[in-house]
Parts: structure tokens; sequence; C-alpha cells
């Protein structure tokens, strides 16, 4: 945080000086760490296995807080007799297609309770659903990417389960939960993951010490705890961690996803995603959602506040048709894209290779640099007819045509390339108004400073003034195709020199307007009957009372501890979500010192510190009758009003495409068998099969090392608003590998000196700094090491280094198909080959890893034996075009 987020990081320093313990875990020792009490060295990529030990802990030691996970978690929810967790099937859940690779939840739904599964995944034909008749298998559904899109709220209940209060029943989910992670153990721990039991203990103790009714706890974590094949699943433990400790809803605890600057949040909201609409409402499929009627039924949930995603679309298809969507025509649904299948960064990144995309927009990113596997995103732009680049500079992903490491190598030329790239400069964020959504999801509004430079422009008038040019264009179409494109609300109002549309105007339409004409002030005003438009539901408020809220810069010494006049937050301004679990079930704060909202029976309200993220005039005695749907079914004891159950989920019965629960898994590429189940790496990892994306094959003595990557304070992402400035490449010159002095003395590395980096799928070069700040791990019966790599450098700029990413593998997270950020390679000493050398280089490493490999494979046959358990990573040999092996050894 400190590295990455020095400026929020000011708070965790005003919170130690007040005396609370700050604790690190990284595989770095890092500017954070030596600010902190305790730094705790992890192998990269196993966190579930930490986190599971704490859960573990946690339960074994009946520290939860029991009172708050009886109330307001699903703990006592009995879960069906079909259900097999990983401790039956030594890895897997049930429910596992080996062919197809996914998971079936049919097994996985409460007693007596059907589940929807992901928002986006739902159907009106899949089972439990009104018409009782078949809907989209697993498979279908993953490949179509939908298995995120839960967004916000969670998969449907479309009955309460039965429940055991006493959570004594076998097949309740505290008793799961409990057998479930009995395994994780501190010497587990230690073996997988490398961190002493002493200091295991350590973390277990202050934690659960400051967790409870008095104290609260808190977790944060950047964007690279995402960045695994299991990052929702490393969320999802400590979000049960935090759920069981009563860290959720309250004051000084909860899990904060820090963002940087660039909207990473707003850019999920509104949002940039393939598979979802704004305010996290899912992108209709092709083949299931034929009208609204049907859309709605398969993706509302039956109870709590998604149960009006009806008047959340409506209002939505109102923003961007206005006039021209009516009752008659469906408010014209039938104008938005249809998912028919994964559409996700990387599978068109394979599109583009084989032809199938010959168009593409880079806007404010750097694939060449920036994305996993560098070569295969220059490969893809390499096979376009066009490419746009909007930036403010000229970035690795605009100039790879003349001068990428594969024009070096005599893999691609210039010539050859056919693709035409238009480079258009960008604005700054201080040559433009606009708007960030970070951190604590809070809108924040930025001025524009200056005027943009000559032919610089926002990406507000770019796509403005483009869509102005297209519908000019069509004017007089009579195509059917072509009406979506002419019916959109575009008349925004312009202003200056440039005519900018303006910014406030789009957050106005973002934020809806009501039937007289006037801004709205809260989504709960949204209405179904195509009265309101509103372009972000979760956005409905920030220009409450015609003023842009987002705006806001009332001084800290001016307002309440809570700061709600500092810009808006969503939903409704709340600055913590699911706060009414603050209160107990009586509404009355579980804590004096931590109050912040309760129920005033005198009043007949829920008052507080915050807006109660609550219906306010909902008692906390409050049962609603068995037919009650939408927010009427929300109990006055049920804090998390967007779970269709009103609680918060322990155990995920649908929305999960890799498990109800967490399970640890190696990454993908890992120098050690998986000590804690039989199957080696996670079995709904995504697969992008390519000759340009082999995987390193684990266990190797070829690549033994692990490598990860990471950010500096001193540059920023992929380098594009970094290495052009002489001060900031002055603080961080050069592209640089972090060794322990354990590996440089194994492979005679020297501070300062070179070494090489070499995966299957490149090899990159780096100074050498030997330093203690990266441990050597005992893990099990030997020792790991690690390197860490910064990945801002390319080939442009003042400060110049070989891409990090180039050595990445693409191997997804299931559920939001991101990268990892964990393999492994080998390190010599010295500068990589040049030019033509480079291909043979890097295939004598395959080749050596493919025949080590086929040794192992016949040797485990001949003694019937499995050492590295069914999901072991394997192998494909690059340029002979072969797909990776299977976990069985076979080829795909």
């Amino acid at each position: 945080m400190a590295e990455c987020h020095p400026v929020g990081f000011q708070w965790v320093m005003e919170a130690k000086l007040r005396g609370a313990t700050i604790i690190h875990v990284d595989p770095r020792f890092t500017r954070t760490s030596a600010m902190a009490d305790l730094h705790v060295p992890i192998r990269a990529g196993t966190d579930v296995a930490f986190l599971g030990g704490l859960v573990n802990y946690v339960l074994s030691n009946e520290l939860d807080f029991r009172e708050y996970v009886v109330a307001y978690t699903n703990a006592a929810a009995i879960v069906g007799e079909e259900f097999r967790d990983t401790e039956d099937l030594d890895g897997l859940f049930s429910g596992f297609d080996p062919d197809s690779g996914t998971y079936s939840s049919d097994s996985w739904q409460y007693e007596g309770a059907t589940e929807a599964a992901a928002a986006g995944q739902r159907d009106p034909h899949q089972p439990g659903t009104p018409d009782g008749g078949q809907g989209a298998s697993s498979s279908e559904a993953h490949e179509a990417g939908r298995a995120e899109t839960a967004g916000s709220g969670g998969p449907a209940v479309h009955a309460k389960p039965e429940r055991d209060e006493t959570l004594q029943h076998p097949r309740c989910v505290y008793q799961i939960l409990k057998r479930h992670f009995a395994r994780y153990t501190p010497e587990l721990v230690q073996e997988v993951c490398g961190i002493s039991t002493a200091q295991f203990a350590a973390v277990a103790e202050a934690l659960t010490s400051n967790s409870g009714r008095e104290r609260t706890s808190a977790f944060c974590y950047a964007v690279g705890w995402t960045q695994h094949t299991t990052g929702v699943q490393n969320i999802r433990t400590a979000a049960i961690l935090q759920t069981l400790l009563g860290n959720i809803g309250r004051p000084g605890g909860g899990i904060m996803a820090l963002r940087g600057h660039a909207s990473i949040q707003g850019s999920t909201d509104i949002p940039t995603l393939f598979n979802l609409l704004p305010g996290y409402i899912p992108m209709p499929h092709a083949e299931q959602h034929e009208d609204l009627d049907a859309f709605v039924a398969a993706d509302a949930g039956s109870t709590g506040f998604w149960g009006n995603m009806r008047a959340y679309t409506v209002s939505l298809l109102k923003s961007y048709w206005g006039d021209a969507a009516t009752a008659n025509n469906d408010y014209c649904f039938d104008y938005l894209p249809r998912l028919t299948g994964d559409h996700s960064t990387y599978p068109t990144v394979v599109d583009m290779i084989e032809g199938k995309v010959t168009g593409y927009f880079v806007v404010g990113e750097n694939p060449a640099v920036g994305s996993a596997n560098g070569k295969m995103q220059r490969l893809g732009m390499a096979n376009l007819d066009w490419l746009v680049v909007r930036d403010l500079a000229m970035i690795e992903s605009a100039t790879f045509w003349k001068d990428g490491p594969e024009i070096a190598t005599g893999e691609l030329s210039t010539e050859q390339i056919k693709t035409e790239v238009f480079f258009l400069p960008a604005a700054s964020h201080v040559e433009k108004n606009g708007s960030f959504t970070n951190t604590q999801r809070l809108l924040q509004w930025h001025h524009k400073a200056v005027e943009p430079p000559g032919d610089c422009t926002s990406e507000l008038k770019f796509y403005y003034d483009l869509g102005v040019r297209i519908r000019r264009k069509l004017a007089g179409s009579t195509d059917e195709m072509d009406r979506p494109l002419l019916d959109l609300t575009w008349d925004y109002p312009v202003e200056g020199p440039d005519a900018e549309p303006s910014a406030e105007a789009v957050l106005r339409e973002i934020n809806g307007v009501g039937p007289d004409g006037k801004a709205l002030s809260a989504y709960t005003e949204l209405k179904d009957d195509g009265s309101t438009s509103c372009g972000c539901w979760i956005y409905c408020g920030v220009y409450a009372d015609e003023t842009n809220q987002a705006a806001r810069r009332t001084p800290g010494a001016d307002q309440s501890w809570v700061a709600p006049e500092w810009a808006w937050a969503w939903p409704a301004n709340r600055r913590i979500l699911y706060n009414r679990a603050s209160a107990d079930p009586d509404g009355k704060p579980w804590s004096e010192r931590k109050a912040y909202v309760w129920w005033d029976a005198e009043q007949g309200r829920w008052t507080g510190h915050d807006v109660p993220d609550f219906i306010p005039d909902r008692a906390p005695d409050y049962v609603p009758p068995d037919d009650a749907r939408g927010p009427d079914a929300i109990g006055g004891r049920d804090p998390f009003i967007m779970q269709t159950d009103g609680k918060a989920w322990l155990y995920a019965p649908a929305g999960l495409a890799d498990g109800p629960l967490p399970a640890f898994y190696e990454p993908p590429e890992s120098p050690v068998v998986n000590a804690v189940y039989g199957q080696q790496s996670s079995p709904a990892r995504g697969h992008l099969e390519h000759p340009a994306n082999p995987l390193n094959p684990s266990q190797s003595t070829v690549f033994p090392y692990v490598f990860t990557s990471y950010r500096l304070t001193e540059h920023h992402t992929a380098g594009g608003m970094s290495r052009q400035l002489p001060y900031l490449s002055e603080l961080q010159p050069e592209m640089f590998c972090e060794v322990s002095p354990r590996l440089a003395a194994e492979r005679g590395l020297t501070n300062g000196g070179w070494a090489t980096i070499v995966t299957t799928r490149g090899a990159i070069e780096a100074r050498v700094l030997v330093t203690d700040r990266i441990r050597s791990l005992r893990i099990g019966d030997r020792m790991v090491e690690q390197v860490g790599l910064p990945y801002h450098w390319g080939g442009n700029g003042l400060s110049t280094g070989d891409p990090a990413n180039d050595l990445v593998n693409i191997t997804p997270d299931p559920n939001v198909h991101i990268q990892g950020k964990v393999g492994t390679c080998d390190v010599r000493p010295g500068r990589r080959p040049r030019g033509a050398e480079v291909a043979p280089f890097v295939e004598g490493f395959r080749q050596r890893a493919a025949a080590e490999l086929r040794d192992r494979h016949a040797s485990e046959n001949d003694g019937n034996t499995d050492t590295g358990g069914p999901g072991s990573s394997d192998i494909g040999t690059g340029d002979s075009g072969a797909a990776p092996l299977d976990d069985d050894g076979s080829r795909s």
C-alpha cells in the first residue's frame, strides 16, 4: 500500500500512531513492510492456504463472533445431501465435468431451496425456475463468460433455506466450513507458504484479539491479489474470515480494495467489461434472453434489492434511447448487444491472431507491455487491419510494428505487417473535466486546470465526435440494423474553444432524471414503467438537487468523522456497505465505542453517523410474509440487502465457477507438488491454448524458481506516463530483478550485473539487485527461491528495458478471466541473446523441459505412481505448434 497507494497509506500511519498493529503479508519486503509491525513473507500464489489457516484457527478455537455469525450469515443454512467437498474428492467439489473443465452447481444447493447460478448465467429455462425446463450447461455458461456477473448483488435464492441456528447439524454451512478448513493447520501453512508457525501464530493472535464486539480489523489489498487463477477465491477467503470475525459492515473493519487514480473501480461500475451493463446488470445472452421479461425473470433476484432489476434496466434503456424506448417496443431491449461467448481480453487476442478480429481500440492501456504474455499481444496487433491507439505518449503498442521485440528477432517484419495504426494524442486528467471512482467507491470530480495542447483531446470528446460522425454517415438509413445507433440519445451540450461535450451533463445523465425532468436523488426512485431514466443505477444520487455531489470538498474539520460531504460514494453516499450489521439484531450498536448506525424506536427509523444501508423504516423485529418479493422480502435482521436472502455467504451455493468454498491449488506453474490435495492446479482454471502460450511443467528442474511481478512507486503501470519523465526515470532508471543472496550464489549473479530470466514464452534481461528483501523460503523439504520483477519497462521512453509481462503465461481465473502474475523461470547470469539467437535459446529450454516431463511420465507409468497429482501443469513445445499437455499428459 505504501509502494502502490502512498497517498492512502497516510491513514494507515495515522492508525499506527493511535496504536493499531500493522501486518504486511507479501513475497517482498517493501516500503510498506518497513512501516509495519510485522512483515510476513509468503510464497507467491499461496494466499488461500494462508488465509485458510486463519479461518481454521478461528473455527477450531471458537473465536468467531458467534452472535453476528448466527444472525447475519448463512452459517446455519443446511446444504443438501448431494454435496461433496474437496475433503471427499481430494481437491474436487461435486459436480465437476472433466471433459469441459467446469462445475455444475446443482449439488451445492441448500436443503429444500433451489438456487439460480450467477446473474449472467441465470436463465428462465434452468432447472428450478418457473417453467422447470433445461437451460444452458455449465460449460456453455463458462464459455460465455458469465460466471462473474452476479455483480454487486449475488446469485438469486428462490427459497429460503432450512436453518439450524444451534450450528450443530452436520450439513449446516458452519460444520461444512469447519471440516473443509480443518486441514489448513499452521504446519500446513508453513509447508505450503513458507510462513513459520511462530509468525502465523502472531498474525492469528493479533487478528482475532482485535475482532469481535468491541474491536474490528481491516484487510487492504491491491489489484495484484486478484491476479491469480484463484484470484476471486483469494478475496472470498478474506471475506469468509472477516465475516466470521464480525468485521463486515462495521467501522474499522471490512475489506478495502485499493484502486489507483485511473478510475479502475469506475471501469467496472459503468463498465468497460464485456459481460456487464452499468451497475453490474448482466449483459443479455443471444440464445437465452429473447425479450425484457425473460431477461428480468432470469436475472433479477426474487428477494432483496436485485428484485428491482427491471426498474434499473428500463431506466438504463431510457437513458440510452430516450423517447424511442417505449413499452410497445420493450424499451428497445432488442437494441442491446448479446453475448455469444467469452469475449474477454485474452480470447480476443487469440481471435486477432487468427484473423477473426480485424480492428482494435487501445485506450489508456499498453498491452504490448502491460498485459500478460506480451508476445501474444504484439502478434495479435500485428494481424489487424486497423488499430487505434489513444495515449499521452508514443507507447510500445503504437510502435510495435517497427521496433517491437519480434522485429529484432525476425519473427515479424515491418513490411509484412498489414496493420494500419492511428495514434491519437490524448488529454491528461488535468486537461479535462470528469470523475474518478476508486477506493471506497468514491466518485471524486476533477476540474480542468489547463487546455489540452495541440491535437490532444479527452476520451469524452473523442467518443462523442466518433458517434456524431457515425450517425451522420448512417443518416437516412432504412436498415433496421442501424436503428440502435440512430435512436441513441446523443445530444450533449458542448463548451469551450474545442466544443468539448459537457462532462457534468454526462454525469447528470448517469445520475438519472424523473418524469418532471429533474435529477433524481436515489436509486429507490427508479421506476419500471419508463417514467425514469438513469445511466447507472448505483450512481443515482450523485447529481441530487441538481448539484454535482462528486465535486464537494468540505474540509474534514467542518464535518463529521465519516466525512459525508467529501465527494460522493455509491450507493446513496454510504461510506460503509451493509452498515446495518454494525448494530445487533435488535438494532442496538454492538459497541457504543463502535456505534455507526442504529434503530431509533421513537422515530421509527434507522439513524446514525452514515446513511443507513437498509430500508429506513424497517424495524429490527419485522418478519416479511412468505410470499414477499424484492425489497419487501428483507427482514429487519437481514443486513446484506443485496444478497437475496439478506445474509452474508460463508458458503456460495451458486455464482462461482470454481467451487462453493475456496480451496488451495498450486499456480499453473509451480516448483512443488500441491501439499493440500491431489489436485495440483485449479481444475476450473481458464485455458488459452495457443502455440505462443505454452506452460512450463510444474516441478521442473529446468524452471526451478518462482517469479512474480509488481509495481514501484516511481513508475506507473506499463510506463507510458512515467518512463517519459526525466525525474521519475532518474529515480528508477533501469529494469531490474530482485533475488535473494542464496539464489545469487546458486546462479552466480552479481549485484548490479546482468541476469537473463527465461520461461517457455520468452527471455528478458534485467539488472540484478541482490537483497534480503526477497527471502529464501523453506517449502516442505526444499528451499524455494523467488524472483521479483517490476513490470513498468518497455522499449520506448527515456528509461527502457525488457517487459516483465513477456514471461507471464495466460491462465485466467475462471470467474473474472483475469490473468495470473505468478510463474516459474530459470535465471542465468549475463545478458540475453540478441536477434535471431533468441528463439533457439528459448526453444532449448522448452525441449529440455519437455524431455524431462516425458521421462517423469514414463517413470510414473512404470511405477504406477502419480507424484504430480491430477492437476499437474505441463508444457507445449511452442514452435511445433502442439497444444499444452492436459493434466493426464495427453494432448488437448
